[in-house]
């Protein structure tokens, strides 16, 4: 009991505290300060807990209590990075906003270009030139492949209609990316995929079917693998093809009732674009064409019909025409388009456009007369009729006879009647040699002698006088007979009427120049009956219609040798202008083959030509002519 007691006095005086009452549990102490222990007094002495106590202290001491410094140095670094942040974010809204939308935009699921299809192109009666349709292509990975090649390539030879030697062979190329069909259809790649086969993969994308095959290509064009137009209106107007699109349902700002749980979709416009053509027209046209060019074996042939009130073309055939779906197979000359890239030189067919130029300038009057020996000499060059060695010279003619004969020295003593540099203006003024701007592309410059060449001497305009010593496009001379067909007014031609609607109703017409004036309607009223009587009596017999009055003009002219040397004895450009109907006139029609064997232009070009107004006559319902009617219908 007294070393209890000693022990418990020892302990009170080392703590402050009074001994333990017996039978009390002895509570930890409540400190403000942990204890000291005293010298002699070590930590084996005191209780687990005092120890642990210590030990926690004497850690927490040993944390080292941070400077003044160090607390500016971790505030100022917060305080800038803070400052960089909100700048960041400023220059990011401000100045960036765009941009980011533009990326963001891009890297949205959003529907590809290839798979919005363009938009249709149709005739004027809503037919159809050119669709867009689903196709796949087809591509091996053979290092994929789980079975041996040759299994695979029997498997596929049956739907790709391909020898299974060929296709291993195309297999064994590479280990991947191995491209083995294009233009596979919907079904065939349904089948494919059905094989099951690992390593196969087909990639979906547009291509454009032409419906009408050859038909219309020169208008039409084509597009590539790539979906890029490369001619006609496939390029000329590739712009308005690419259809626009809205996608719906991916913008979460969007109002309206919508499943937002459902995948966005595509909204797109039904426009078209309509064309002028008519595919009645360019049948027949194209028919009648052929068959000439094969009779007289041409090398090419063009054929174009134009409503004159406006400049549309109705029909623009291009003989040897090319099938747009196979233009992989084309040879490359094929592609070009005669009577907007080729230049000749038009003959005779210029003639009318020289009397209305002289008239116009008051040079000559309807019933002048002058004298046609039947050959002349300008500045030592011989000029002769076509015919002067066996009808020889035929003494006095009127202006009438000069074209129903198509006489080359009348037409020189017509246009002596007017100075060089005069006629020369006359020629600008008509827009001789310059680009008729119609709607298809890769149309070229005629070519024509500088005004000092021109006035130098006075063959340039002999030669001029019949439509010789400068060169044009077809559709150049159509444009000029356009004037004659029109009441004088020059209109451009075009292919293109705008885009309308899948009823056929117009919905952005394309917008033409204004018509320009170049000749009175007195003029054209005089020219037009003339050249009636090429048709009644004249060359241009074979356009003859019965109960139609047709105003036309033949031509045979010489083309220039390769080598410059003047004019081929053999190869000519026969051709046939017709202004129909004579006591209305409305229409163009142009006929032209090239080098056609033994035809002239009222034996070879001027049958095309009148199939091109039968048929015109019977798709626009024009009804026979009022023969008793005469010249004053034409005046109204």
């Amino acid at each position: 009991m007294s070393d209890r007691v000693s022990k418990s006095s020892r302990l009170k005086s080392r703590l402050g505290r009074s001994p333990v009452k017996p039978g009390r549990a002895i509570e930890p102490p409540r400190l403000r300060h942990p204890p000291q222990p005293s010298a002699g007094l070590t930590s084996g002495d005191l209780p687990p807990w005092i120890r642990r106590l210590l030990e926690f202290q004497m850690i927490r001491d040993a944390v080292a209590t941070p400077s003044h410094r160090r607390v500016t140095v971790v505030w100022a670094l917060l305080v800038l990075a803070g400052l960089g942040l909100t700048l960041n974010l400023l220059g990011l809204q401000m100045f960036q906003a765009s941009t980011l939308k533009t990326l963001a935009g891009q890297q949205q699921q959003r529907p590809q270009a290839n798979f919005i299809p363009r938009r249709t192109i149709v005739d004027r009666q809503g037919n159809a030139l050119a669709i867009d349709r689903p196709v796949y292509t087809l591509y091996a990975h053979p290092q994929l492949f789980d079975v041996d090649s040759s299994e695979v390539a029997r498997s596929l030879s049956p739907l790709l209609g391909q020898a299974p030697p060929n296709l291993e062979a195309v297999l064994g190329r590479a280990s991947s990316g191995v491209r083995v069909a294009d233009f596979l259809s919907q079904a065939t790649a349904t089948r494919v995929a059905d094989l099951g086969w690992d390593g196969l993969e087909l990639v979906r994308h547009a291509a454009r079917l032409y419906p009408q095959n050859e038909l219309a290509a020169a208008v039409v064009g084509y597009v590539n693998f790539d979906g890029e137009g490369q001619a006609g209106v496939e390029y000329s107007q590739r712009e308005r093809l690419q259809r626009p699109f809205d996608v719906v349902g991916d913008t979460p700002d969007e109002n309206g009732i919508l499943d937002r749980s459902a995948a966005p979709f595509v909204r797109l416009d039904d426009l078209q674009l309509q064309l002028t053509l008519d595919l009645r027209l360019q049948r027949s046209v194209r028919q009648a064409l052929v068959a000439q060019m094969e009779q007289f074996s041409a090398k090419q042939g063009t054929a174009i019909v134009m409503d004159a009130r406006d400049g549309s073309l109705l029909s623009l055939v291009s003989e040897p025409s090319y099938d747009p779906n196979k233009y992989y197979e084309t040879p490359v000359e094929r592609f070009k388009n005669w009577a907007l890239s080729d230049l000749y030189e038009p003959g005779s067919t210029f003639k009318p456009i020289n009397v209305a130029i002289a008239l116009e300038a008051d040079a000559i009057r309807p019933t002048d007369t002058f004298d046609d020996p039947g050959q002349i000499f300008i500045d030592g060059w011989e000029i002769a009729n076509y015919d002067y060695e066996i009808a020889g010279g035929r003494g006095q003619v009127s202006v009438t006879d000069i074209l129903r004969d198509s006489s080359n020295v009348g037409m020189v003593r017509i246009v002596q009647q007017m100075a060089a540099s005069d006629y020369y203006d006359w020629l600008d003024r008509i827009q001789l040699g310059q680009p008729t701007d119609i709607d298809l592309p890769f149309e070229v410059s005629g070519q024509i002698k500088s005004r000092e060449q021109f006035v130098a001497s006075p063959v340039e305009a002999a030669t001029a006088s019949f439509g010789q010593g400068f060169a044009i496009t077809p559709i150049q001379l159509v444009k000029l007979y356009g004037a004659l067909a029109n009441h004088g007014y020059l209109v451009t031609p075009h292919v293109v009427r705008g885009l309308s609607d899948s009823q056929g109703n117009l919905q952005k017409p394309m917008a033409q120049p204004k018509p320009q004036r170049i000749f009175s309607r007195e003029t054209v009223r005089s020219v037009l009956a003339m050249m009636e009587e090429v048709v009644e009596a004249g060359t241009g017999q074979n356009a003859k219609i019965p109960g139609y009055r047709i105003s036309g003009k033949t031509g045979t002219a010489q083309k220039s040798r390769q080598d410059g040397g003047g004019y081929s004895e053999s190869a000519v450009v026969a051709s046939f202008v017709a202004v129909f109907p004579t006591d209305d006139p409305r229409y163009v029609v142009f006929v032209a083959l090239d080098e056609p064997n033994g035809g002239t232009g009222g034996v070879a070009a001027a049958p095309v030509a009148k199939a091109a107004m039968e048929t015109t006559i019977a798709i626009e319902g024009i009804p026979p002519s009022d023969r008793s009617g005469g010249d004053d219908e034409m005046m109204r």
